[in-house]
């Protein structure tokens, strides 16, 4: 059974582009193996994740996030059984902030910033949808 899980949470000051870095790096070594596929984004010290998979591995994943130091107020967004895929494309896609027009996070939200915390997961996934159909999520598969 395929799930789809979205959260989001704060970076500690720490966490910078190295961090990050290796983050992604690490996903997209580990991720295969366990059948996760998603998409990260990482702006203004939040970071915002889709992962997609079987519910045991998505599952396990997800607790390994939240126990990660290096970021607190880790809030589930979204949980779902789905169908099909969203994010096959990538092992652990990021999202491009400097391809990304404030006019789409206007389009989802209250202010021209990334705040998932001020939004549903719908609309978190809406913007994650147009995010991969204006080609703002970047990195190999």
């Amino acid at each position: 059974m395929l799930v789809r899980l979205m959260y989001a949470s704060r970076a500690l000051p720490a966490v910078d582009q190295e961090a990050l870095v290796a983050i992604l790096r690490k996903s997209k070594a580990n991720n295969p193996a366990q059948g996760v596929t998603g998409v990260l984004c990482f702006s203004q010290g939040i970071f915002l994740q889709a992962l997609e998979g079987g519910r045991a591995a998505v599952n396990a994943l997800y607790n390994r996030i939240v126990a990660d130091p290096r970021h607190t107020e880790v809030t589930l967004l979204s949980y779902e059984e789905i169908g099909e895929r969203r994010f096959a494309g990538w092992s652990m896609g990021q999202v491009n902030m400097a391809r990304l027009n404030p006019a789409l996070l206007l389009k989802y939200s209250e202010r021209a910033m990334l705040d998932p915390f001020a939004v549903s997961g719908q609309v978190s996934l809406a913007l994650f949808q147009e995010l991969m159909a204006t080609a703002s999520i970047v990195g190999p598969a």
